[in-house]
């Protein structure tokens, strides 16, 4: 038998697959009435198992008209995510171009335009002090992501 937190969490991913674009809005009374329950269950179940590590954006309001906005991130975005986040000043040309490969192993960039990123970031990285490539990388990264299929 599936515990309470399981019957939440299958319930909001039905109401998620039904639509198009992987949004819902729901009210949190509205959920506990139906799934007879407490909303600080179901508050619960959104703030561990609805995360951003799991690939879900939650936005909550409480109160009178409040509601519970649940959307699907898609994974590519949050690799790509991930390695903008992993660049700063102290960065190494080495694990830029283990970022790239990464990308190539997740198959978010064919080996093609793997290796063109490669040579940009590599002039980039040679030719920029780090207060000015940093953002650029990232720049470049975000990018790809905006553009992932």
């Amino acid at each position: 038998m599936n515990n309470l937190a399981d019957v939440i969490e299958q319930w909001i991913l039905r109401q998620i697959s039904r639509q198009k674009d992987e949004i819902i809005v729901l009210r949190r009374n509205e959920m506990a009435e139906e799934l007879d329950c407490a909303p600080s269950q179901i508050s619960y179940v959104l703030n561990t198992r609805f995360t951003i590590d799991r690939g879900f954006i939650v936005e909550s309001r409480r109160g009178s008209g409040g509601f519970v906005r649940i959307a699907r991130i898609p994974v590519q975005t949050i690799i790509y995510q991930d390695a903008a986040n992993q660049i700063d000043e102290t960065i190494s040309l080495a694990d830029i171009k283990a970022i790239v490969t990464r990308l190539r192993n997740h198959n978010l960039v064919s080996g093609r335009e793997a290796a063109l990123i490669d040579k940009c970031f590599d002039i980039l990285y040679n030719r920029l002090e780090p207060g000015e490539r940093v953002p650029l990388l990232k720049s470049l990264l975000m990018t790809l992501a905006d553009h992932s299929e």
